[in-house]
């Protein structure tokens, strides 16, 4: 199948994503893995609140909805993810400097791996938008004049002659 000048490209004939795309989804799922491991290991094992483990290991239960959304590649977890990373970067400084003993050096390792998965989400995010660039721009302006019955020009025509 060939592509008519009007008609946006398709997928195949796109230019393949930049390095630092790849580079920023891994680390985003390295890091969000790694908070999960942490968080679970933190509050059953290594530095409960309560001998033998706390109801606080539900705090795991959130992280687990991106991870699928990572995987799959999709842009809006990774914005939203990039938000929600805060509410474990708030939990992890308070921690830090509240805790003594392992428990502030486990928030401490927290507050690193969030701030690891708030850059790679930001860096992923930057670099996609910068990869699709002029041609995701160019494609968007042809649909919305095909939308709009216009010309693939995305200005319409004037209705004086």
């Amino acid at each position: 199948m060939t592509d008519t000048p009007d008609a946006p490209p398709s997928p195949t004939a796109m230019a393949p994503l930049p390095p630092a795309v790849a580079l920023s989804r891994r680390l985003a799922v390295g890091s969000l893995l790694a908070l999960i491991v942490l968080c679970l290991a933190w509050e059953l094992w290594l530095a409960p609140l309560r001998p033998g483990g706390s109801w606080l290991v539900l705090k795991v239960l959130p992280l687990t909805l991106p991870l699928a959304g990572l995987l799959k590649n999709r842009m809006y977890t990774y914005r939203w993810l990039s938000l929600m990373v805060w509410l474990y970067a708030a939990e992890g400084a308070v921690r830090l400097t509240s805790d003594r003993g392992p428990s502030a050096l486990l928030a401490g390792l927290e507050l690193l791996l969030c701030m690891v998965l708030f850059a790679a989400c930001t860096l992923h995010i930057r670099t996609r938008l910068r990869a699709a660039g002029k041609e995701a721009i160019a494609a968007d302006a042809a649909r919305r004049a095909a939308e709009a019955g216009y010309a693939s020009d995305p200005v319409p025509p004037s209705k004086s002659p």
